[in-house]
């Protein structure tokens, strides 16, 4: 059985990252050397899901939508909290604590719908 020192141990890590940025530098150099260059003026052009850009490429969004994006957001990660919490709740010794805080955790999300829905966030149509 060897021993390993502290710091071998790492230096499979380093050795391991290192070699990981060479590989990278080495297929973007590849890519680089071995890849045709014949720029036309098609192209060129921007490509927006096959649609030939017209007009300024400048657009304004509403708020709005980047909020629903946050909820959204939100939802997600509330969604992959409970699953594990869902697992653990059965298990022996766990059942009280983590009640209590899946409580407090869906009462911020509460805090934080209640407080969109005030706010007049979450109407799809202006009043």
């Amino acid at each position: 059985m060897s021993h390993t020192t502290y710091y071998s141990a790492y230096s499979i890590v380093g050795i391991l990252f290192l070699l990981g940025i060479l590989f990278v530098v080495f297929a973007l150099t590849a890519n680089r050397l071995l890849s045709p260059f014949r720029p036309t003026r098609e192209k060129l052009l921007t490509y927006e899901s096959g649609v030939d850009p017209v007009g300024e490429g400048w657009a304004h969004t509403h708020v709005r939508y980047y909020v629903y994006a946050y909820l959204y957001v939100i939802f997600a990660v509330d969604s992959v909290y409970l699953f594990p919490w869902a697992t653990i709740f059965a298990a022996p010794g766990f059942r009280g604590t983590t009640l209590a805080e899946m409580f407090v955790f869906i009462g911020f999300l509460a805090v934080g719908i209640l407080y969109a829905y005030k706010k007049g966030v979450l109407t799809w149509l202006e009043q």
